[in-house]
């Protein structure tokens, strides 16, 4: 388990001190970084990020909020304004929704009913490895194969993250997967937008979407799907990704067409260190110019700790510096991580995930869902998850979103306009706790 529960010693705002947002620069010489143990905490969950910047942070537009959260904090973090970056549509569906269009159509499925299906899922889901997690796929994609059904699957979709909070999502998929039913990569694309579009005009609440097609990795298509996002860009399409199988596949096997999107401006997620380790995610940053990292916590096995003196010291190695440095964004899924390799080199509880630890150490982490159906969550499962476990407050709720609009592919105006949004929700839920704390102390009658 990795264990830093530990304040930092110095810290300096890069922003002014009333900024949201504002972040630290380490008390510390090139990639080490030192952290003093709090007395009689080894191995508790509880790890606090604290020091200068976080303390700025807390009276930021807060007045003297010290953190904590209500009783129904879960309503709370339903009702707060969230961005999901990393949301696979194949990985979304509603179980309700695979039984009818598999009796539709034929479509055999492993469980009767939607109950069994959603259990069913979970539990395939959790065997351990990512090509295991993966085979699931095979029933969702089997019953998107239609206009028709990828309609219907990208409306519900966007509908649930409006229930969930979201006011931004990038919806990921992999085209090339949809077409045995006779669509091509276009009316495919387009079915998807249909779907997103319907939801988003719909919708009584304030929110974006848009698509981020994928290529597969140990497939040969990924130009034919640059060229495909190329051709959608302005009609909802919003990067490109490569996913599936990571071990034996590298980025770099797809080199052309991420040159080819680099020439014309499209930006780039890739997913690495899911289920391999630094070396695939140089490859990403490298040969394939990621500017976020899908999952990405391997790259805690590029970050060494040591205890000394009652202190414990973090040393970067080159990779995980300049991921740091240079605020690449991590689309971190935790509940998605503890059924595949990441369980394995940290631990198989969400305390023993270096999440915590990349967030101290001031890397860009965000807090995503990956597979809601496979993970059976949502990003309002996932904060509270995180709550739970590390005691986070508002304050750095707050900070995975604002991270998250930050590194969203909308234009600037927009992403601006996303975190002002996100602010004033969580300065809304603020003066919410704060009047029934209020109330709560005032005396009875």
């Amino acid at each position: 388990m990795l264990d830093l529960d530990t304040p930092t010693e110095l810290g300096n705002s890069t922003k002014g001190e009333g900024e949201p947002g504002a972040r630290r620069e380490e008390g510390a010489v090139g990639n080490e970084m030192r952290r003093k143990a709090k007395p009689g905490r080894a191995g508790a969950a509880r790890r606090r990020r604290a020091g200068t910047a976080t303390a700025r942070l807390r009276r930021s537009r807060r007045g003297s909020y010290d953190g904590g959260m209500p009783h129904d904090f879960e309503e709370l973090l339903r009702a707060l304004p969230k961005v999901s970056l990393h949301d696979h549509l194949d990985g979304g569906l509603r179980p309700q929704t695979i039984v009818e269009i598999a009796a539709e159509t034929g479509f055999a499925l492993p469980a009767a009913t939607a109950e069994e299906l959603e259990t069913w899922f979970t539990s395939s889901a959790s065997a351990g490895t990512l090509d295991e997690y993966l085979a699931t796929f095979a029933v969702t994609v089997g019953v998107m194969r239609t206009r028709d059904a990828l309609i219907r699957v990208a409306r519900e979709f966007v509908e649930d993250l409006v229930a969930d909070g979201v006011v931004h999502g990038e919806i990921r998929w992999a085209p090339e997967q949809h077409l045995s039913g006779g669509l091509s990569l276009d009316e495919a694309v387009e079915a998807v937008q249909e779907g997103i579009d319907r939801a988003l005009e719909a919708s009584e609440r304030p929110i974006t979407a848009g698509q981020i097609l994928c290529a597969l990795r140990h497939l040969d298509r990924s130009e034919e799907i640059a060229e495909l996002a190329l051709r959608h860009r302005d009609r909802g399409v919003l990067g490109f990704d490569i996913a599936g199988p990571e071990i034996g596949f590298a980025a770099s096997a797809h080199r052309a067409a991420f040159e080819r999107l680099a020439a014309e401006h499209l930006p780039v997620t890739v997913h690495a260190g899911e289920a391999d380790g630094v070396a695939s995610i140089e490859d990403a940053l490298l040969a394939g110019r990621a500017l976020r990292l899908g999952h990405g916590v391997g790259i805690a096995l590029d970050i060494e700790l040591e205890e000394s003196d009652g202190e414990t010291l973090a040393t970067l190695g080159r990779t995980a510096q300049w991921v740091r440095d240079r605020e690449i964004v991590l689309e971190i899924a935790p509940s998605s991580n503890l059924q595949t390799e990441p369980a394995k080199w940290f631990g198989p509880e969400l305390a023993d995930q270096p999440f915590d630890l990349l967030y101290q150490l001031g890397y860009r982490v965000t807090v995503n869902t990956d597979n809601r159906l496979m993970s059976a969550t949502s990003i309002t499962r996932e904060l509270a998850q995180l709550v739970e476990v590390f005691e986070y407050d508002l304050a750095d709720l707050e900070v995975f979103q604002l991270n998250a609009a930050a590194g969203s592919f909308l234009p600037l105006e927009q992403r601006e306009e996303l975190a002002e949004l996100i602010s004033d929700g969580f300065e809304a839920a603020l003066l919410l706790i704060e009047d029934e704390g209020a109330a709560d102390e005032e005396p009875s009658a």
